[in-house]
Formats: C-alpha cells, structure tokens, sequence
C-alpha cells in the first residue's frame, strides 16, 4: 500500500480525468487540446499547492511510502561502481543495514545505509529497514576500515527505529548503538549523513554522529515517532497527526534549529518522482562537502564534528 495515496488523491482524481479527455478526443475524433491544456495547467498548480503546503503529518506519511528509494536505489545512482560488504564478524549479516566502498566520480568512499523493501517479502528480509545489533556493528566495522584507509563516509539514513525484540536485546542492542555514537565522535575522517526518509530515534543516531546532516525535502528526523509520542502523552496512539504537529520533525523545522545543515530539494511528489534529479542533487551535494573537507587535517574534523553537536540548542 502506498501510505501517501490520500495526498495524492485530488492529483490522481485530476490526472485520470485528463487521460479521459485524451482518449475520448483520440477515439471520437474532437479537438480538446484547448480543455486538456487548462487541466494540465490546474494539474501542476495543484501539485505545487499540495507539496509546497504539507502538514508535518503528511511529510511523515510522504517519508514512509513505499515507493520512496532506499538507500540501495541511490548508491545505483550516484556510485560508478560499489562493493558490497557483509557480515559483522561476530553473529551475522543484518540486510536492514547495507554498506560497502564506493567510487563517486572517481572519489573512493564508505556509504553506509539503512534498507527498507517496497515489498512485503522485500520488508521482511530487510526486517522492515530496524536493524539488530549485528547491523550496527557492521556498520561500525566498515566505519572503521574507512578510518583505516582514509575514506570518507556516507551515510543514509531510513529507520523506524532500532529493533526492539528479545534476541536484540540479549545480543546487546543498545550497546551497540551506544558504541556506534562514541566510535563515531572520534573517526578522524569526514562523516556525511543524509536522511532519505524516515529518521527514527536512536536507530537513526547510530549512524547521524556526523561532520554534516542533511535531509531531503519530504524526510523526517525524530527521537520517536509520532505515534510513540501521542502513546506516552495522550495514551492515545490515534493522535500521532498532533503529535507531528509539536515534534518539530519536518527538513524545515530542524533546518531552522540548526540541527541539520542541508535541506536536498524532492520534485513535486516526492523523490520517487525523479529518482535521478534527486540522485544528482545529493551526488554535487557530497562531492561539495567531500573537496571542502580535504583541506581539513585530521584533528580539524574531529574538532569540527564535536562543534556541531555542541552548538545545537544555543
């Protein structure tokens, strides 16, 4: 199912009349160039209203769907070639979290990233893109092989949240992330994180202690989800749409906080509407910040990294 079909209904409903008028001009031989020109006219100022208007709540509906890329769709896109690593040398191979080295225009870097599906069988291999221990400690492992070998990290972000399940827990879930945080703060090479979709509690954060965080347009970043939060606060999970409302969660939000750095521009629709356009977006975006951090020395990014989470919430 496609969690953001009721922002697109009134475009649908539009786009399917236009298609009617089509067919009914080609079929019966009438000229309704003119009425299809106004439609397609109202269609695009309608989308402009709908996407330029969201509520928090529809950019979490909009962050979740299923048709929005993962981070596999987006190293298919901007990497020239990658390899693909697995395991974390201890229990097992996690498929919510998937890294490797990549060449971004002939740039050798770590890209690391959670894994959603676009199916329900494509879910549960990748357990719904919530990563057990073993994925975070993949991900630390491949961190630091990029520290090892001077490449610098990406990271993309896309979580519910860390698995909460028993087997989890007895194989230390919350250490892991804890380690992930601490390691992370040190890596003496630049850490660029990016958030594509949903950015949940502290499962996002094991891979966000980053030199620069962006966030695409449609994205969301939070401690907890909405429905977490209307849970603890009303006892009522039917409220999450109030509770997006104060969580101040949306790319604008945390943009003005100065929490995160780059707001990356989604076509009219979300990024599954032009996969490439964004792809590119986020390619010059990496490249960017890649050139100007190559003058820094080592210590000088370890410094900056620290300043950033120590300038947020002055």
């Amino acid at each position: 199912m496609n969690t953001n079909l009721q922002i697109d209904k009134p475009i649908l409903e539009l786009e399917n009349k236009i298609e009617e008028f089509k067919k009914l001009s080609k079929e019966s031989n009438i000229d309704l160039s003119a009425e299809i020109k106004i439609l397609s006219m109202k269609l695009e100022n309608l989308k402009t209203d709908i996407y330029e208007n969201l509520t928090p709540w529809q950019k979490v509906s909009l962050s979740r769907s299923n048709d929005r890329p993962t981070t596999q769709d987006y190293i298919e896109h901007i990497c020239s070639d990658f390899i693909e690593l697995h395991g974390d040398r201890l229990f097992k191979d996690d498929k919510s979290i998937i890294g490797g080295i990549g060449l971004i225009d002939g740039i050798p870097v770590t890209i690391i990233g959670h894994q959603k599906g676009k199916t329900v069988k494509e879910n549960i291999k990748r357990n719904f893109g919530m990563p057990h221990p073993e994925g975070y400690r993949k991900a630390l492992r491949l961190m630091k092989e990029a520290d090892k070998f001077d490449r610098p990290i990406i990271t993309f972000i896309d979580t519910p949240g860390a698995y909460c399940g028993i087997g989890a827990e007895e194989r230390g879930q919350g250490e892991a992330i804890a380690r992930n945080l601490l390691e992370m703060s040190s890596l003496k090479v630049p850490v660029i994180s990016i958030v594509i979709g949903e950015g949940g509690s502290g499962g996002a954060l094991a891979l966000g202690v980053c030199n620069k965080l962006a966030m695409l347009e449609h994205s969301i970043y939070s401690v907890i989800s909405p429905e977490g939060l209307s849970s603890i606060l009303w006892k009522d999970a039917s409220k999450s749409s109030e509770a997006a409302n104060i969580m101040k969660l949306t790319s604008k939000d945390l943009y003005e906080l100065n929490i995160v750095d780059k707001i990356i521009k989604e076509p009219l629709g979300g990024a599954q509407k032009d996969i490439g356009l964004v792809s590119k977006n986020i390619k010059e975006y990496v490249i960017s910040e890649i050139t100007n951090y190559k003058k820094l020395s080592n210590d000088e990014i370890i410094l900056d990294r620290y300043e950033k989470f120590r300038k947020i919430g002055y």
